[in-house]
């Protein structure tokens, strides 16, 4: 058996006709690399209302996910504000026709799974789905067996392409993005040496290169303004180099753990080449999948959970905002590969620089992009 996507895409939708009237769901589960839908369902659930509906949706999606990409990380993207702001975190749950449905929904998602809110058209193919299921269509499981004789079923929408998708960032924006800079610290003797320095090993401080590069950093952000927070890592590298920019620019520093560098277990504080000496077979292993982790440590697929969580954090509450998050290269690189929609192995070709700068906006519309990257302040 083939090794299924280790990211995929949940889209749900439910509706009623007359709220509360007869109600249905649809649910698919999308890899994001292809736009190919790999599962897919849309089934009647009685008389019930939209709210309802829409819960039933994402309750059957994130089951599918789990039984058909068991091991992949989620995006949920639904048209509903509700649904979205309330599994979020950001509103809170008042009916109690909801609680349930929400604890079931919370049960099914693993950690970090990112909730986004997508304008209805981007979420056509969900809507086509439930509307077959109320009008008494069968919904095949998988879309390449839909029927393909003239008026023997529906077609399924198609959800745009990332190339059309990027189009429509071009056009005006009605709101103003929330801007995430993130810094990576400055240099410390095990940048020096290129030794894996993770979460859990021996937390090395500032060089006095890398203090000088902090420096550098807090004259460049204090030039530029705007800055609204600061938030760090709280390895001691990161806060070290934030509390010179915060000094700098009058603020406080948040700690945030989402933000840590990736955690490299057996192998923290040993060269690449010692590793590959040490552990050639699990060495390889990890060049070879993002799902796998070093020994005792943590995965590139799981660092990128629990870094989208922290990303929806300040998306939520830094809305229009402009933040600093002073963090790491790894966590750094996957925010950017996820904005490009990147493969994650293109983790292993990007190279960041100690105090270096990267920015990223993102839109109300879920659009984001990547404004610079491993821009590097010049020293005195």
């Amino acid at each position: 058996m083939s090794q299924g996507p280790s990211h995929v895409i949940v889209e749900a939708d439910g509706g009623s006709r007359g709220n509360p009237g007869p109600a249905s769901y649809g649910a698919l589960v999308r890899d994001p690399s292809t736009g190919e839908v790999i599962v897919q369902k849309g089934v009647t659930i009685g008389v019930a209302t939209n709210n309802v509906a829409e819960y039933s949706g994402l309750i059957a999606g994130l089951e599918l996910a789990r039984e058909y990409a068991p091991d992949a990380s989620i995006e949920v993207r639904m048209d509903s504000k509700l649904v979205i702001e309330q599994m979020a975190g950001r509103w809170k749950i008042k009916h109690p026709d909801m609680k349930p449905l929400a604890i079931k929904a919370q049960s099914l998602a693993p950690f970090g799974t990112e909730w986004t809110w997508v304008p209805r058209e981007q979420n056509s193919a969900a809507d086509a789905l439930a509307n077959m299921a109320l009008d008494g269509k069968p919904v095949p499981l998988r879309p390449s067996e839909a029927p393909t004789e003239p008026g023997a079923g529906a077609a399924v929408a198609k959800e745009p392409s990332d190339q059309q998708k990027a189009t429509l960032g071009w056009g005006a924006q009605t709101e103003p993005p929330t801007q995430l800079i993130f810094l990576r610290h400055g240099e410390t003797p095990h940048t020096v040496d290129k030794r894996f320095s993770g979460s859990g090993g021996d937390d090395p401080g500032l060089s006095p290169t890398g203090e000088a590069q902090a420096q550098a950093a807090a004259r460049y952000l204090s030039t530029i303004g705007g800055i609204d927070a600061v938030v760090s890592s709280p390895m001691r590298r990161t806060q070290q180099t934030a509390a010179a920019v915060a000094e700098s620019l009058g603020l406080d520093v948040k700690v945030e753990k989402g933000w840590v560098e990736c955690a490299f277990g057996d192998w923290d504080g040993y060269t690449f080449a010692e590793v590959q000496e040490k552990w050639p077979d699990a060495l390889n292993e990890w060049m070879g999948s993002t799902s796998v982790a070093p020994p005792g440590g943590e995965s590139f697929d799981a660092c990128a959970r629990r870094a989208r969580s922290a990303r929806d954090g300040l998306l939520a509450a830094y809305p229009g905002k402009t933040v600093l998050v002073v963090t790491h290269v790894t966590p750094i690189k996957l925010m950017v590969r996820s904005v490009l929609q990147a493969p994650m192995t293109s983790l292993f070709r990007m190279e960041l620089s100690s105090a270096s700068i990267t920015e990223i906006h993102w839109y109300a519309d879920g659009l984001a992009s990547l404004k610079s990257f491993n821009l590097q302040p010049p020293l005195l």
